[in-house]
């Protein structure tokens, strides 16, 4: 580094133009005396004492009387501390510039687009750590192993997991022993796909898939926009493709964190004349305030009922208002899905607890 370059350096760590200069200056001569410290630098001669007494209060110089004023480099350690304390400061400058840069900070109700790929998988990833009640995400193989280990956190806490793994033809399927401990289904979607990651309803992280000739993500913390992704998962991600994995039995109890599946699995037993326990957790639609109602669930309703009858209910069915009437303790609920409003209550997961027919089992195609 040649002096103009320390020089600049030096004034950017707070001297001024003539304190760098001298001090340079004198750590090239030693030890100098005022006036030949003028010499070898830019500073007028009338200035040069009071650059030196201002270097020395900072620390960098000590002054004294050897016929005419004397200065010299003091050991250089303060200087030095003081220097790498600024260089550490501008590294964590430049890094917090860079992060929120890359990923603005969410607030409610709030949509950004971020310009890196690997900005997306990071919020995924906290997000994952941080959900509560369900997750759906479309990824490819390589993105499963990266997401795997916050995905079997967050299966141990109960998490409802729906994966779906989409693949190109020469890509490999994670085997099930990989799967399995991850989630509570999984399906594989044999084409490639958006990067796609919805969590307890609010929160979305999109990016185009791989092939796309453009790298930039979406992160959206709204339930509004992420009931639209949760759509395109549905239709395009979940629904049509092939089962790799579930935890799902026919006994119960069993869990639905959409209504619209519960919908599909209660509607037949209903038709079949069975009495069917349950316990919903949601919101009142009202206040908003948190609820728990155990009941029985005594019929299911929903717009394309009128389609006629199919078995399963084919999923545009139920694109509509869907909705259950659960009696407990004596007072009928009607109870809605993701976004409800007409309903008393918003459900966040409906657990079947029991299934029970008048006779000791459901009855058959003859009788």
């Amino acid at each position: 580094m040649d002096d103009d370059e320390l020089i600049a350096i030096l004034e950017d760590a707070g001297l001024s133009p003539y304190q760098a200069e001298a001090y340079v200056a004198l750590l090239g001569l030693g030890t100098a005396s005022a006036t030949d410290i003028a010499e070898a630098c830019d500073v007028p001669d009338p200035r040069i004492y009071d650059v030196l007494r201002d270097l020395e209060s900072k620390g960098y110089i000590e002054t004294f009387q050897q016929d005419s004023l004397t200065a010299r480099a003091r050991n250089p350690s303060d200087v030095l501390e003081d220097l790498r304390s600024r260089s550490e400061k501008y590294l964590d400058a430049a890094e917090t510039i860079e992060d929120r840069w890359n990923q603005p900070e969410m607030t409610d109700h709030e949509v950004s687009i971020v310009k890196r790929f690997d900005t997306v998988v990071n919020r995924a990833r906290e997000l994952i750590e941080e959900a509560e009640t369900q997750i759906q995400l479309g990824v490819d193989t390589d993105q499963f192993y990266e997401l795997a280990p916050a995905l079997a956190d967050a299966h141990d806490r109960g998490v409802d997991i729906k994966l779906s793994i989409c693949t190109a033809a020469d890509e490999k399927i994670p085997p099930v022993a990989d799967i399995e401990g991850t989630c509570t289904e999984a399906r594989h979607r044999a084409i490639p796909s958006p990067f796609l990651v919805l969590v307890d309803r609010t929160w979305t992280c999109f990016a185009p898939h791989s092939h796309s000739v453009n790298e930039y993500g979406v992160l959206v913390n709204d339930g509004t926009h992420t009931y639209v992704f949760h759509w395109f998962y549905l239709t395009c991600l979940w629904e049509i493709w092939d089962t790799l994995y579930t935890e799902r039995t026919p006994e119960t109890p069993t869990s639905y964190v959409d209504l619209r599946h519960a919908v599909r699995d209660i509607e037949p037993l209903l038709n079949e004349g069975a009495t069917i326990e349950a316990t919903v957790q949601g919101y009142r639609t009202d206040t908003k305030d948190t609820v728990e109602l155990t009941g029985t669930i005594v019929d299911v309703d929903y717009t394309g009922s009128d389609m006629g009858r199919q078995d399963p209910i084919p999923l545009a069915q139920l694109a509509g208002r869907v909705s259950a009437t659960l009696v407990a303790d004596g007072t009928t609920y009607q109870i809605g899905g993701w976004g409800a409003v007409l309903e008393e209550i918003e459900a966040i997961t409906v657990t079947v607890t029991d299934v029970r027919y008048e006779t000791s089992a459901p009855p058959t195609e003859s009788e």
